[in-house]
């Protein structure tokens, strides 16, 4: 079976390789330790198709290393134990643990001796934040680097290379593809390399001719970068929030548009909005909190895709209203003098006194119906939390 095109295009060494010049530029850090033969351990960060798998081949090649590789998805214990015991070669041994995320506490934990004693240089590579998916005794043991996304111009340097690589080439194939076609994959990858490759491969192969058109057959949908339980979930809906927080419509409508495209649950996106109106707009429009509960019921009863519309005409409507925190504020005020006070005592006059004796000791005694007396815990007396 022939190998994948992006396995055949894949850098040996950093002057093939593109992108990530904070790394591998001139003086900076990866190329340092790279020329340097410095072995240590270190976490590569970066969304997917950027280069994680290939620096760390080009890492163990340059420092003359074992380079095992394993997926945190499919490994365990028990492959850790093989690499540890393999003596074969007297070189250093670097594993490779592709989406380390995936790794459990005790699977970490099994790992982190060897790591520690330098059995083992460890090169893990996530989509995630490694700050929330890697234990602190490992994440401290290892440096992280985080790699962008790939840009435009680096993204072309690589198609320009896959359209005239010899798979390519012997079938003439590559020079047909014009600029529009090239800005369109560049545009569909979305700053993964590796989906483009694959893309230009799986095009070729259907069609035999890389056009516009053929590309748009091949792929009839873009590949979105968008994992719910990942940190783009929580980027594209901070985004979100910020930008009704704004007043910001079309940015507010774009981020919806990411979310309902890549099939983020509806009423997700509707109780963040039920939130919203309560927490950013509040006393100024009360019933943005009416509307944002009907699109919430809305999305309930109709579902995708209708329900999409629901929530564009609801971003709508609260990117327009007024703002005022004010109830928010008041109410996180409040909560840090209770954490700070404790348990204050209630004034005796508004306390509850359903029996003779709470009576007796005072409960309920001089309460009046529209006082205007602070009514607050005598230590809080008068204190202004509604601003």
């Amino acid at each position: 079976m022939a190998e994948p095109l992006a396995a055949q295009l894949r850098p040996k060494n950093l002057e093939e390789f593109v992108g990530q010049e904070h790394l591998v530029g001139e003086g900076k850090p990866l190329r340092n330790a790279i020329e340097q033969k410095h072995l240590f351990s270190f976490i590569f960060w970066g969304p997917p198709g950027v280069g994680k798998t290939t620096l760390a081949k080009i890492y163990a090649r340059a420092l003359d290393a074992q380079f095992f590789e394993l997926s945190a998805v499919s490994a365990g214990k028990d492959e850790i134990r093989k690499i540890i015991k393999d003596d074969s070669s007297g070189q250093p041994k670097i594993l490779f643990l592709d989406e380390i995320h995936r790794f459990n506490k005790a699977q970490q934990d099994f790992l982190l001796p060897y790591v520690e004693s330098g059995e083992l240089t460890l090169i893990g590579a996530t989509t995630e934040n490694p700050s929330f998916e890697v234990i602190s005794a490992l994440l401290s043991r290892c440096r992280v680097f985080v790699l962008n996304e790939l840009s435009s111009d680096n993204m072309l340097s690589i198609i320009n290379q896959a359209i005239n690589s010899p798979s390519f080439a012997k079938e003439g194939v590559g020079g047909g593809m014009d600029q529009d076609a090239k800005d369109w994959l560049i545009a569909m990858a979305n700053g993964d390399a590796r989906q483009a490759i694959t893309m230009l491969e799986n095009t070729n192969r259907l069609y035999k001719t890389i056009t516009l058109e053929t590309l748009k057959q091949t792929l009839q949908s873009k590949h979105l970068r968008y994992d719910k339980k990942g940190e783009e979930h929580y980027n594209i809906i901070s985004a979100f929030i910020k930008s009704m927080r704004a007043s910001q419509s079309d940015a507010a409508i774009y981020y919806l548009a990411r979310m309902v495209d890549s099939g983020e649950d509806p009423l997700f996106i509707a109780r963040r909005m039920v939130v919203f109106a309560s927490e950013d707009i509040g006393l100024a429009v009360p019933t943005a909190l009416v509307v944002a509960n009907a699109v919430f019921r809305a999305c309930e009863t109709i579902g995708y895709p209708e329900c999409a519309i629901n929530l564009a005409h609801g971003v709508a409507y609260l990117c327009q209203c007024k703002k005022n925190r004010s109830a928010y504020d008041a109410l996180r005020a409040a909560q840090k003098d209770v954490k700070d006070f404790g348990n204050l005592p209630v004034p005796m006059n508004i306390r509850n006194a359903p029996t003779k004796l709470m009576k007796e000791l005072g409960y309920g005694e001089g309460y009046e119906k529209y006082t205007e007396e602070s009514l607050l815990p005598e230590d809080l007396k008068n204190k202004k939390y509604l601003k």
